[in-house]
Parts: structure tokens; C-alpha cells; sequence
């Protein structure tokens, strides 16, 4: 695992990405898991036939899944596969015991981090290294799928993990231009709730997306890039300056943010943010297909707040690869596994995913027509952080550290929860 994530830029950007105009990428390195130990074998052969299990988090692509499925089978008779969807969480606490019984997900996700980490240990992942599918793919961009120099599996999807944003909105009241200033974003958030609007709706109840602001609020106070992989290991600790700064910071957030947020699930925050009672939404381009299902029609982009004075700041925000695809080694049909994942890694096939859902992807030659993946293109050109927070491999640590900026939403103290996150994660390192 490399230590450091270099910024995306656009020089960057047009180093690995062949297609002009409309194609759309972001650099990353390989991140946690990356050098994990646990490869399976290579994928068998035989004929393509049978029923599969699809298993991934992602509920609001199964109309979209479906029908890139229904075209699989009509090109493969005798095929039947279930899409078996899991909410994020779940599927982070309980997809690798039931991948590995076999209970689900011949074909399979991971998300990047932990989880990864973990399948690849428990040696999930088929080895597709040599496989013809894996060309398809800016390589760049599936670093993150390696294990034990492998290519086990394949992340489709580039995201920006910072919040999405009401350009309308936002507009409307004076603010075209953002602020790129910690004393900037606290003044636009005190206009915004002076007329009577919520600067930022955010999903404390629901672990996943409220930890997706941390990202953000982290990339420009922590000393390095490896922030949180150097909690981990020990050399920072929760209660370093940098991370009660970003603590304090969150106190400072309380005023921004719809009554009781800590206690606000992911679908109601959703919600807020759709009909325009809030500027913005602290979890990522991910939820634009959602909001844009809640019938917003306004124009969106993303956005985070900079914690640092405008000469200070080195990146403007965080981007992600995930999704990250697998053929299961206990699946006794991995030939019609690879050939799902091979359907699903056509350039064209993406492009029906990407354009579908509002995901960018990681494959070479996709174009996006999608109103939101072309109003985030501009990102593209941006300075952004591979995102820290799946920087972490302990799920008990990750979530101790991350939870900490929730609860101190919540109410409790930057001091308190600090000191509380930095007892886990020594309990955890014993």
C-alpha cells in the first residue's frame, strides 16, 4: 500500500483517460488491501449456464441492473441471475461470512478498505489477473482491486465522496461562488439560515453516509495524506491537534444542520435535500440518481467545506473507486461468473450502468450523457484526495474514530469523543 494519494488534476487526468470531451477520470493509487494476502485461484472454465447470485449494497441500481441483466440472459440461454441487495451497512457487516458460505454472490462487490481487505484475506476473490476483462479497464483506476500483486477484483465506480449541492440554491442567494475558506463556509452557512434555509442535511443515524463528511473535513487539517492508516498503526492518535481540530470544527457544524441530525437516517436527510429545504447533502455524487428519484429537478453539483484558510488549502475535495467487482472462488459456475463481469465491463454496458445510476465508472471509452456526471466533470480538473476514510483496515477502529465526529454533531464534546476514539483504538491495537 502506497502511503501517500496524489491529488487528481487535469494533466493527470488526461495522462489516463484516451476519449475526448464527454470521458471522465480520476487518479488513484493503491490503497488499503491492496498488498493483502489471501488471492484465490484463477477462474475455471466451462459453459455458461445456470443461476447466478449478484450480490452488492447498491438498491437504487437494481431497475437499471435489470435490465443490463435482462440483456445477458438474452444473449445466454439457460442463464437465471438474482440481484441479492443489501443496505450498506448490512452488507459491510455481513457479506463476507455469507460469500463465503456461498449463500450469496457467485458474482460479487466490495467496498473499498476494510471489506476488501478482509475477502481478500479470506481468499473470496478469484484471480482475474490474467483475464482478458480486465483491459477494459484504466488501469489506474482498479489499483485498488489488487491483493498480493493480483488483480482479484475490478471497482467500477468513481465517486466524489464530499456533498452534493443545490447550484440553484445556492445561486439564488448569492453564493455562484463558493467559498473556498473555513471562516467562508461558516459565513455562507449563517446567511443560508438566516433565510430560513438548512446549510447541510446530514445522516447521523446512519453510519456509512454520516462518515462520508469526514473525508472532506480531514484532507486539508491532518499532517499527511496516510492520516488514518497512521492512527491505526499508532503513530497519530485521535487525540492529536489535527484531529480535535477537525472535532471542534464539527461543534461548529451544529448550528448548520437540520434538528435532531444525529438521529437522522440516510432516506430522510435524502429527502431534505431534495426538496430544497438544505444547500447540501454530506455524502457524495453516489446519491445524485436518488435525489434526482425524489423528483428534484434543480441543477447539483459537489462541494465540501475547506477547513483551512484559502492560501492553506491543498485539496478541494475527495474522490473514490469502489464497487469493487469479484468472481466468487466457491461458486461452482465461475465460467458464467466471469461472463457476467465481463457483460458488465463492456464499454457500452458501463455507459448503460453509468448513465443510468449517475456513476461515473472505470472503464476506458464510456461516454456520459447523465445531467449530473456532466455538471461534476469539472472535478475532474480539481486537486482531490483519494478518500482517507477507507484508509482504515480495523472496522472497530474505523468506526471508533469516525463516530467520534458524530456524536460530537450529537452534542458531545470534541475533547470526550476524542479521548473516547483514541481508548478504542488502543484497546484494538493490544
Amino acid at each position: 500500500m502506497s502511503n501517500t494519494h496524489p491529488g487528481m488534476n487535469r494533466r493527470r487526468a488526461l495522462q489516463l483517460f484516451g476519449v475526448a470531451g464527454l470521458g471522465t477520470v480520476a487518479a488513484a493509487c493503491a490503497g488499503p488491501g491492496s498488498t493483502a494476502s489471501g488471492g484465490g485461484s484463477k477462474v475455471e472454465g466451462g459453459d455458461i449456464g445456470g443461476e447466478l447470485s449478484f450480490a452488492h449494497w447498491r438498491a437504487e441500481d437494481k431497475a437499471v441492473l435489470d435490465k443490463i441483466i435482462k440483456d445477458f440472459l438474452a444473449a445466454n440461454k439457460g442463464v437465471s441471475i438474482r440481484q441479492d441487495i443489501s443496505p450498506s451497512t448490512d452488507y459491510q457487516a455481513t457479506a463476507l461470512q455469507r460469500v463465503k458460505d456461498a449463500a450469496i454472490g457467485d458474482v460479487f462487490t466490495a467496498l473499498r478498505g476494510p471489506q476488501f481487505s478482509d475477502m481478500v484475506k479470506a481468499g473470496l476473490f478469484a484471480d482475474l489477473t490474467n483475464e482478458s476483462v480486465v483491459d477494459n479497464y484504466i488501469p489506474e483506476l482498479i489499483a485498488d482491486g489488487k491483493g498480493g500483486g493480483k488483480q482479484l477484483g475490478l471497482p467500477y465506480q468513481l465517486v466524489f465522496l464530499i456533498p452534493l449541492a443545490n447550484r440553484d440554491l445556492l445561486d439564488k442567494h448569492g453564493f455562484s461562488e463558493l467559498p473556498l475558506s473555513w471562516d467562508g463556509f461558516l459565513d455562507m452557512c449563517d446567511k443560508l439560515k438566516s433565510k430560513g434555509i438548512t446549510p447541510m442535511a446530514f445522516p447521523g443515524a446512519d453510519a456509512g453516509n454520516a462518515g462520508q463528511l469526514i473525508n472532506g473535513m480531514v484532507m486539508n487539517n491532518a499532517p499527511s495524506d496516510d492520516m488514518f492508516t497512521k492512527i491505526e498503526s499508532g503513530e497519530y492518535k485521535a487525540t492529536d491537534d489535527w484531529y480535535l481540530k477537525t472535532l471542534e470544527q464539527y461543534a461548529q457544524l451544529r448550528p448548520y444542520v437540520q434538528p435532531n441530525a444525529a438521529g437522522t437516517a440516510h432516506e430522510p436527510a435524502q429527502q431534505i435535500f431534495a426538496s430544497e429545504q438544505a444547500a447540501l447533502l454530506t455524502t457524495g455524487s453516489y446519491d445524485a440518481a436518488s435525489v434526482r428519484a425524489l423528483d428534484a429537478d434543480f441543477a447539483m453539483d459537489v462541494f465540501t467545506p475547506i477547513t483551512v484558510a484559502k492560501n492553506e488549502m491543498k485539496y478541494e475535495g475527495c474522490h473514490n473507486t469502489t464497487f469493487i467487482l469479484g468472481v466468487n472462488t466457491a461458486t461452482d459456475n465461475q465460467a458464467t461468473a466471469l461472463a457476467f463481469v465481463e457483460h458488465l465491463s463492456d464499454p457500452e454496458v458501463a455507459g448503460t450502468y453509468a448513465n443510468g445510476t449517475a456513476q461515473h465508472v472505470t472503464i476506458d471509452g464510456v461516454e456520459y450523457d447523465d445531467r449530473d456526471l456532466k455538471a461534476i466533470e469539472p472535478w475532474l480538473s480539481k486537486n482531490t484526495l483519494l478518500a482517507p476514510r477507507y484508509q482504515f483496515t480495523d472496522l472497530d477502529i474505523a468506526a471508533a474514530v469516525e463516530n467520534a465526529a458524530i456524536e460530537v454533531i450529537g452534542g458531545t464534546s470534541p475533547e470526550q469523543a476524542a479521548e473516547e476514539a483514541q481508548r478504542i483504538v488502543d484497546q484494538r491495537r493490544k
